[in-house]
């Protein structure tokens, strides 16, 4: 698949040119598996695994058997913090646990660049020739994006480097996420409705993943 020139916009919502997509970053085809596969091991990765639960042998008491064995007409039993009464242990229940799992990193890569193909492909990918914000406010990068062809979805921002004042200035708008090129994974494609790629980034992309 060839990947045709991008148009670049500036902050004004104007198009000042194209850029060249890398068809081997851009163009690489969609390969849902691989995503579904590397997705499900960055959410396993943020899982706490810290819940725990006491068995019967952790819970306290129950040292003394209830009742004798014969006579009572009871079920026998051996202690009153057996799973099955109240007070007593969990059986089978959780206790804390590391839930993350590799993926080879040849693998991570390419469901990147499956995703960034997505994008591509259904039109949801926007490249921004720079942004810059001389101070911190919610205003100005609110109004940028209102200038740009990109809905009213969720939108992820991906820098080529940390900026201050750009991260600051985005953090209090909902629906934007804002990444840095060297940073971005597949979950944060895959949560946001379009990308917004600074020109610059686009260059440090195609060099991280080419």
């Amino acid at each position: 698949m060839t990947v045709p020139e991008a148009n670049v916009y500036n902050v004004q919502g104007e198009s000042v040119g194209d850029v060249q997509l890398n068809e081997k970053v851009f163009g690489a085809g969609v390969r849902p598996d691989v995503m579904s596969d590397v997705a499900r091991a960055l959410m396993a990765g943020k899982r706490q695994g810290t819940a725990s639960t006491k068995g019967r042998s952790d819970v306290r008491g129950g040292g003394a058997k209830p009742w004798r064995q014969k006579g009572t007409g009871r079920a026998r039993a051996g202690t009153s913090r057996s799973p099955i009464w109240e007070g007593g242990g969990v059986t089978f229940g959780p206790h804390p646990r590391d839930y993350s799992h590799r993926v080879p990193k040849k693998v991570r890569r390419l469901a990147l660049k499956s995703a960034l193909s997505a994008k591509v492909d259904a039109g949801e990918l926007t490249v921004l020739d720079e942004l810059n914000c001389a101070e911190p406010r919610t205003k100005s990068i609110a109004r940028v994006l209102e200038t740009l062809p990109i809905g009213e979805g969720k939108v992820l921002i991906v820098l080529a480097e940390p900026d201050r004042n750009v991260i600051l200035s985005g953090r209090n708008i909902p629906r934007l996420t804002i990444v840095l090129a060297d940073n971005v994974n597949v979950l944060d494609l895959l949560a946001v409705d379009h990308v917004v790629i600074l020109k610059e980034a686009v260059t440090r992309l195609e060099s991280r993943l080419s």
